[in-house]
């Protein structure tokens, strides 16, 4: 077990961020909204917060599923809470955001999947806000065609899904999940819709080899997907899977440029690189290398 971290990958946390962090969290408190920022120990939340940036955490703070890698709390998941899109709003209206993410934890005892909260989400807060950017990062929906359609008929700027780790691993870091099914619906989200880009992420350190990410981000691609980023996976409890490998700066810098040559439209590559950190740049920069093609 790896129980020092490199010097390349502490975090420096900014004094000056403080109050808005906390002013930040404040809010988020009032209307009882969750974020993945803070259920995941993300180490860039006080960045994220002093900018802000905030990913949004819908469908309660309980999942279903057990990834090894994972802290977000794993018991019986809590009522769907109809109100949650208004809440969002009011927080957006707050903290005066333009781009934001919609994640959740992974509801498999929904007959849906959570895939209507998620549309209702998107469409609330773009009638409201006409203007603002969403990017959603879901879980697989199993996999069904009908639910994943609900949430591509919402409209978000952007659909994230994320590969995790590569597919030697799933047995012990995703043993609920598959990774063809999450390459699929990736795939399915980009046919249906052309215009909406498609992202995923994965985590480096648990194990993996260099020819085994470089398949998945082929994989990633022969799906057309268009943004990807890439991390290093940090051990947030005791109760997680240990860090086998921290990887070096210059060993992200060099996936980042396979990725790049792949096709990708946007790659982030380090490794605090977290896949809701920088969205709204993700968005803008795709956009500016889509147009120029």
């Amino acid at each position: 077990m790896l129980n020092r971290l490199p010097n390349w990958i502490k975090t420096k946390d900014n004094i000056n961020n403080s109050h808005k962090t906390h002013n930040i969290k404040k809010i988020l408190r009032l209307f009882n909204i969750k974020t993945v920022c803070e259920e995941a120990r993300c180490p860039n939340i006080r960045k994220c917060f002093s900018k802000p940036s905030i990913a949004f955490m819908i469908l309660g703070r309980n999942c279903t599923r057990r990834c090894s890698f994972c802290s977000v709390n794993h018991s019986e998941p809590e009522p769907v809470d109809n109100s949650e899109p208004f809440k969002i709003l009011e927080v957006i209206k707050n903290v005066g955001l333009k781009y934001i993410v919609i994640t959740s934890v992974t509801r498999d005892d929904l007959i849906d999947g959570g895939a209507e909260q998620f549309a209702k989400t998107i469409t609330i807060l773009k009638t409201f806000h006409n203007d603002i950017k969403i990017e959603v990062l879901t879980p697989d929906f199993k996999g069904i065609k009908e639910n994943i359609d609900k949430v591509i008929t919402a409209r978000p700027d952007v659909f994230n899904h994320n590969v995790e780790t590569v597919p030697s691993l799933y047995p012990t870091i995703r043993p609920q999940a598959d990774y063809l099914r999450s390459l699929n619906l990736l795939a399915y989200v980009k046919k249906k819709a052309p215009d909406i880009f498609t992202k995923s992420g994965i985590m480096l350190g648990l194990g993996e080899n260099t020819d085994e990410v470089i398949e998945v981000m082929r994989d990633l691609r022969n799906c057309n997907c268009d943004i990807l980023t890439i991390g290093q996976y940090l051990r947030p409890t005791k109760n997680n899977i240990p860090v086998k490998e921290y990887k070096s700066l210059e060993y992200f810098e060099r996936l980042k440029k396979i990725a790049l040559n792949l096709g990708f439209k946007y790659v982030d590559s380090g490794p605090l690189v977290r896949s809701s950190m920088n969205a709204e740049n993700f968005f803008i920069k795709s956009i500016d290398r889509t147009d120029s093609q």
